[in-house]
């Protein structure tokens, strides 16, 4: 859901006549860490049903990936949208951490997906997600909310994702209107001069 948002939140600039220019200007020290982050997760996605050793730790490595991101989302809350974007990765985290490091899906939700991903849930490791159960604990911040037609991709995703996507949304908007903005200030200045 995560690269829909930021798809969408490009396009939604391009159309509103912003540039990549705020982008390229942009500068957070050691930003380089969320795409590492999201490296090692899809190094863990896929190999940790191949080597046994991996899948035991793996969702105590990805509460770890949790814990350094929202540490650099917190330290950079000033920027417009990462806030809520803290929010949303907050409130997955919680989720995760209290049923043992693992996304909690609805089974009812997933039936939007290819049943394969219900049985993937069932009788194994699925990325960082699993089936919810009785025992699970605050299920409804988990994976619950079903997107199908007229949606081009069928998913299910999270109040957090919701929330998550929102602060994408108005950080990216953010960076690439910003060169239109100093554009209207400049001539503001100057036509009152």
């Amino acid at each position: 859901m995560v690269f829909d948002g930021i798809i969408f939140s490009f396009i939604i600039g391009f159309l509103r006549r912003g540039s990549l220019k705020g982008i390229g200007e942009l500068k957070i020290k050691f930003g380089w860490i969320f795409p590492l982050l999201l490296v090692i997760q899809l190094f863990i996605y896929s190999y940790q049903e191949r080597f046994e050793w991996l899948g035991s730790i793996s969702s105590y490595l990805f509460i770890l990936i949790y814990i350094i991101g929202l540490y650099f989302l917190y330290a950079y809350r000033d920027h417009p949208g990462f806030v809520l974007i803290f929010i949303g990765v907050l409130l997955n985290f919680i989720v995760m951490v209290i049923n043992g490091g693992r996304m909690p899906v609805s089974l009812d939700a997933a039936a939007v997906l290819d049943p394969m991903y219900a049985d993937a849930l069932i009788n194994g490791l699925y990325g960082k997600h699993q089936a919810i159960t009785e025992s699970t604990r605050l299920g409804f911040l988990g994976d619950v909310i079903p997107i199908s037609n007229p949606y081009p991709r069928d998913q299910v995703i999270s109040i957090g994702d919701i929330i998550m996507n929102i602060g994408i949304f108005i950080f990216i908007q953010h960076l690439m209107l910003k060169h239109n903005r100093l554009l209207t200030e400049g001539t503001a200045v100057r036509g009152g001069k």
